[in-house]
């Protein structure tokens, strides 16, 4: 047997235990079309905090679908953070006609933040809610939303609760960018475990945050996470770290999201928080851009430039590929078909991770929504695992 072959057995076998995995987890997540909006007859009063920069293009589409959510005792905060663009007027023109929005605009950023860390700091301390909500500007609900998440939250005891939405993209590749996306993400945060008590592995997701105050006043709230890029999913870990109940469903039924127009928006846009998900250390990104290329690109070109048994091996590895990909695919309301561009956004991905890692190690650190932010302040701003050892 040649090195070709034992290659090629060894990435069948990496992904089949990947495939195994993602096709028994997603199925072991809930999904918010089976919960029924069935509240209390007295529901606890949620907070819901939407951090808004420059977002005239879907602020109103949004905050429309928020100031119709079928649920009975609310508030919708939104924090302004220094926008630029009309985004503050819009704000002030649907507080004016709806008692329920209250707008909060920040002027100056204080040295130690994130933007849109503050500014959902800022929003929560105004909160008088039970629960906290923690939404994106660009984020479209449908109206009983809300009222099944807290059911279920309340049924399961949970302190923590987060929700997929679906992604609209406006293009062919953008759309599979988006399916493929989906697989990466769970395959590294593997939100099905999130539940377990004993796993180290949690979960966050921008679109929804469902917690409940002491819980998120307990651990500190976005001020323990100030300069964290990747806030959401580091907002699940201090509370999974704390040992409060958290899980995530799955609900693409419910909640939309325009997340890129273009692919250049993608690029960019991941290069705020792509290294900060490897907790800054190029030895993860670097075997991660590895195992990628090794088990998501190479066996589509191995199957033109090998032949016999090692041929059929790539060929059943590929085919595994595709069919996993998709079967993923429906559990977020992508499309299935949209798996067959697996490999050439498996590479965008790739380039993405890499480029990004070089241009916040050249530039020593990230410049996100007009502001810089150096490197060595993100750093120090690590969430361990154990509490005690006290972030930064």
């Amino acid at each position: 047997m040649t090195i070709l072959f034992w290659i090629a057995v060894g990435t069948f076998v990496l992904t089949m235990l990947a495939a195994l995995d993602l096709i028994v987890g997603n199925r072991s997540v809930a999904t918010l079309r089976n919960v029924p909006p069935n509240l209390a007859p007295r529901p606890p009063r949620v907070s819901v905090i939407v951090a808004a920069r420059n977002e005239q293009r879907n602020i109103r589409e949004a905050l429309q679908s928020l100031l119709n959510l079928a649920y009975p005792d609310y508030e919708l905060i939104v924090v302004d953070d220094r926008s630029e663009d009309n985004t503050g007027l819009l704000l002030d023109g649907m507080a004016g006609t709806d008692r329920r929005l209250k707008v909060i605009h920040v002027e100056l950023l204080p040295p130690g933040w994130l933007g849109k860390n503050h500014a959902l700091w800022i929003g929560s301390q105004q909160a008088t809610g039970e629960l906290l909500l923690f939404t994106d500007a660009d984020i479209v609900m449908e109206p009983t939303v809300v009222a099944r998440a807290v059911a279920f939250l309340e049924e399961n005891r949970l302190d923590h609760l987060a929700a997929t939405p679906s992604i609209r993209m406006p293009t062919t590749l953008l759309g599979m960018f988006g399916t493929a996306f989906i697989v990466f993400f769970s395959l590294f945060s593997r939100p099905w475990k999130a539940r377990d008590p004993r796993s180290r592995y949690h979960i966050g997701i921008g679109a929804f945050n469902l917690i409940r105050t002491p819980v998120y006043r307990q651990v500190g709230g976005h001020e323990t996470i100030r300069l964290r890029p990747d806030d959401d999913i580091k907002l699940g870990k201090i509370i999974k770290r704390a040992g409060f109940r958290q899980d995530v469903v799955y609900a693409p039924e419910f909640m939309a999201v325009e997340w890129y127009a273009s692919l250049r928006e993608v690029i960019a846009g991941l290069e705020k928080n792509a290294f900060s998900g490897a907790d800054y250390s190029i030895s993860l990104v670097l075997s991660g851009a590895l195992l990628l290329t090794l088990c998501s690109i190479w066996p589509f070109a191995a199957v033109f430039l090998t032949h016999g048994t090692v041929q059929g091996i790539y060929l059943a590895t590929t085919a595994l590929i595709v069919l996993v990909v998709a079967d993923s695919a429906r559990f977020h309301r992508a499309r299935p078909w949209h798996a067959v561009g697996y490999p050439l956004t498996s590479a965008l991905f790739v380039f993405i991770l890499l480029r990004t890692m070089v241009l916040n190690l050249w530039q020593g650190g990230i410049y996100w929504r007009g502001t810089f932010y150096p490197l060595e302040e993100l750093k120090a701003n690590r969430i361990p695992w154990h509490s005690l050892d006290k972030p930064a």
